[in-house]
């Protein structure tokens, strides 16, 4: 996907007045795997950033040792390790007063799913509930697995891709299996309906885009407004309008709790030219108002 990578030393694109800083997947050369796994000390100083940002990749943090807390959009997670986190693009994360940290770290973007494009669904669903405290014999399977990750990734020999690929894959599967969610849909529909879900899934995570519309969606995937709710609501049990009602709710929280801009401002960037009319939507699909929201979360961080 286009700029979600960059190489070493490029600068963090400077977000515009109130927005939270986008961090990108660093890659070696030009055309390398986007994919990257090592140690909190390996990864560098951003992998234990204590300031809110996004990413334009998803993160998986196996924490084995440290303390402090870590905070993912609006929900504290006190560190009492091993834990395992699951963090999707474009979510909100931060480190507090993080110390000792011990674990590994795995990036990667949408791209890298490839060959397992299922499992791009799957994170998203993990991330909706991204603190897994692990039992025993769920930890040292999962460190084994990416044990396995770390030891390709350093050999780096012939056909690493694909190796690597399949290992994530093994991975995801072994959370998936932790956090006790379905590993697949429960009716798949036919081949193309299920690709136009999968593409409105993938544009409706992101935050980098203004479409928040269904009929926005429609017109950037290429399909009528009735077809994209026909292959959405068999993919997903939702509807298009229940999922954009929920993708502007979220990031109206975000920005509320994370950012100074004022209500006029967060409604502007979750698509309301009305204050008054993002006033009464936030309060329909929260039942607070946006500063009762923000005062709340205010005294919750």
């Amino acid at each position: 996907m286009r700029g979600t990578t960059v190489l070493p030393g490029t600068p963090c694109r400077a977000p515009r007045d109130g927005e939270l800083p986008l961090h990108r997947l660093e890659v070696p050369v030009p055309d390398a795997l986007p994919f990257a796994v090592g140690t909190f000390e390996t990864i560098g100083p951003m992998s234990r950033a204590s300031f809110p940002h996004r990413h334009t990749f998803h993160e998986i943090v196996h924490v084995t040792g440290g303390t402090g807390t870590h905070v993912v959009d609006l929900a504290r997670w006190e560190l009492r390790p091993p834990h395992l986190c699951v963090i999707a693009p474009g979510q909100v994360h931060h480190w507090d007063d993080a110390r000792d940290l011990e674990g590994s770290v795995l990036l990667f973007t949408d791209d890298f799913l490839l060959d397992h494009p299922a499992d791009r669904d799957l994170l998203r669903r993990l991330s909706e509930r991204p603190w897994l405290t692990l039992d025993e014999p769920t930890h040292a399977r999962i460190s084994r697995s990416i044990a396995e990750l770390h030891d390709e990734y350093r050999r780096g020999e012939p056909g690493v891709d694909t190796v690597l690929r399949a290992l994530l894959h093994v991975l995801v599967v072994l959370i998936v299996r932790a956090a006790r969610l379905p590993a697949t849909p429960a009716a798949p529909p036919p081949a193309r309906p299920g690709a136009v879900a999968e593409e409105f899934v993938r544009l409706s995570a992101r935050t980098d885009h203004r479409l928040w519309s269904v009929r926005a969606y429609a017109e950037r995937i290429g399909v009528t407004p009735g077809y994209l709710t026909e292959a959405v609501k068999a993919a997903t049990g939702r509807t298009p309008s229940q999922l954009v009602r929920q993708a502007r709710t979220q990031e109206a929280q975000r920005l509320l709790a994370k950012t100074e801009l004022t209500v006029r401002q967060v409604g502007h960037r979750v698509g309301f030219d009305d204050p008054a009319y993002f006033c009464r939507f936030f309060r329909r699909e929260t039942g607070l108002s946006p500063g009762g929201f923000r005062r709340a979360a205010g005294r919750s961080q």
